[in-house]
């Protein structure tokens, strides 16, 4: 009897101590960093718990699946979308949300994943289908912020907050995509060809202008060679000029250099005609005088012409004529 007595007591102790332990954990419960925990006491709410430890008590409170309270990136499947020209596109989307509310995430929805999904795609139908094919593949920006304006006003009372929605991509029809493509190409070798015929005009207009500067400085540089020639002249014949002056000469140097000059102005292969100016006589008056009365054939012998100054001389044997009374 007193073994069996021992052997129930051992029993009973084991049983207590497996109660104990067993009574131990399901009091305490540690709550992980950035998760959030509901109890319910008796199926009713009781409490939400925050990170670290707690306690509950066994066999009353019971602690439901805790909920991540970090930001979230749901990624839906692409969902065909009819536009308003009654095109078909895929659109592909990506929502970000975050849990604010465990409570509410936990009572006011039964899943908010999916919750969050079907309205995703029926704002993004109401959306797309008030736009046309080019007006969705261009307007992106105005596509997620009126969803995400809808999402977070409808998921704000199940304690979510939607962050930003993003299109990961919009694919049109095979046939729209080609015929797109074939448009884009075309646009490109309308912008290739104005291009190119933009810097054949640039090309052509620097060209002119440089050419046209080019002829302006040219004639500049003629017009002021032209004038620093003609004032080197001048400047020649003032010194000359004021040499002369300055020299005093006589009428005879002065007709010696006349005569030297005359010669010059039958050089040249186009002169044809030389015409004797009127004052070779006063010149050659003027040399006669220097030569204190040689004979005029002498000074007309510069010419190579015959004397015409006085009558010719009698020949041998001649008679001379007698004078007229």
């Amino acid at each position: 009897m007193d073994s069996l007595g021992g052997t129930a007591a051992a029993i009973v102790l084991i049983v207590l101590i497996v109660f104990v332990i067993i009574v131990l954990v399901r009091s305490i419960r540690i709550i992980p960093q950035a998760r959030a925990g509901v109890v319910e006491r008796l199926g009713k709410y009781q409490r939400t718990l925050n990170p670290g430890l707690t306690i509950l008590i066994p066999f009353v409170d019971r602690l439901l699946p805790l909920l991540d309270l970090r930001e979230q990136v749901v990624s839906f499947p692409p969902q065909p979308v009819i536009t308003e020209d009654n095109l078909v596109v895929s659109i592909d989307t990506v929502v970000y949300f975050q849990v604010t509310d465990p409570r509410a995430a936990t009572y006011e929805i039964a899943n908010y994943i999916q919750a969050v999904e079907q309205l995703t795609t029926t704002t993004l139908r109401n959306v797309v289908g008030g736009l046309n094919l080019e007006e969705a593949l261009t307007s992106r920006d105005q596509i997620n912020g009126q969803l995400r304006g809808v999402l977070d006003e409808a998921t704000g009372r199940w304690g979510i907050r939607v962050s930003r929605v993003e299109l990961k991509a919009i694919d049109p029809p095979h046939s729209i995509q080609d015929s797109m493509e074939k448009q884009m190409r075309a646009e490109r070798d309308r912008r290739a060809a104005i291009l190119t015929a933009e810097g054949t005009k640039q090309s052509q207009i620097l060209t002119a202008e440089g050419e046209r500067q080019s002829a302006i400085l040219k004639a500049e540089g003629d017009a002021k060679a032209a004038i620093l020639r003609a004032d080197g002249e001048a400047q020649a014949i003032q010194k000359v000029f004021d040499a002369i002056h300055k020299g005093n000469p006589d009428q005879k140097l002065l007709a010696y250099q006349y005569l030297q000059t005359l010669p010059k102005l039958a050089e040249g292969t186009s002169n044809k005609l030389w015409i004797i100016p009127s004052e070779v006589g006063e010149a050659l008056k003027g040399i006669g005088g220097a030569l204190g009365g040689a004979d005029s054939n002498g000074v007309a012998g510069l010419f190579g012409n015959k004397a015409t100054a006085g009558s010719a001389a009698p020949e041998s044997g001649a008679r001379p004529q007698e004078p007229t009374p």
